[in-house]
């Protein structure tokens, strides 16, 4: 069970913060990734060339930089976090809000980019399980966003 519910306007009215911060968070992440890779490449390096010394301030440069940048994604994503919200998929900018219909805990569902929040899903259902929210043609979809509790 989650501490908050969201109802869709509350959840919309936090949706430019949590745009900015998924953004500095995923470009933070890319930051992490990219260094990752340069390090790999580095190891991979001194284990072909064997006898090589390798460059230990570069790499530790690069690795004291890499966790700085870690360190700046957790902050981040935690703000997100503290708003009640879940950050789903960093790389795809998917954070869910839960929320309850009939009385059963499901998820608002928004990717970065959305202008709104259209869609849910359940919670086993992840994002390939979602919803538009104002299909009331389904029985398993919610009425209209007003609606939902």
């Amino acid at each position: 069970m989650a501490d908050k519910y969201f109802k869709v306007h509350e959840a919309e009215e936090l949706l430019p913060m949590i745009g900015v911060y998924l953004k500095e968070a995923r470009e933070q992440k890319q930051m992490v990734d990219g260094l990752n890779e340069e390090l790999s490449h580095a190891a991979a390096r001194i284990m072909v060339l064997g006898g090589s010394i390798p460059p230990h301030n570069e790499l530790s440069r690069k690795k004291t930089e890499r966790d700085d940048f870690a360190a700046q994604v957790q902050d981040t994503v935690s703000k997100i976090l503290e708003t009640g919200c879940l950050v789903k998929d960093l790389d795809e900018g998917l954070v869910d809000f839960p929320t309850l219909l009939n009385g059963e805990e499901v998820y608002l569902c928004w990717k970065l980019g959305e202008k709104h929040i259209g869609y849910w899903h359940g919670i086993q259902e992840g994002f390939a399980g979602r919803k538009p929210l104002d299909d009331s043609s389904s029985g398993d979809a919610p009425p209209g966003p007003k609606r939902i509790q």
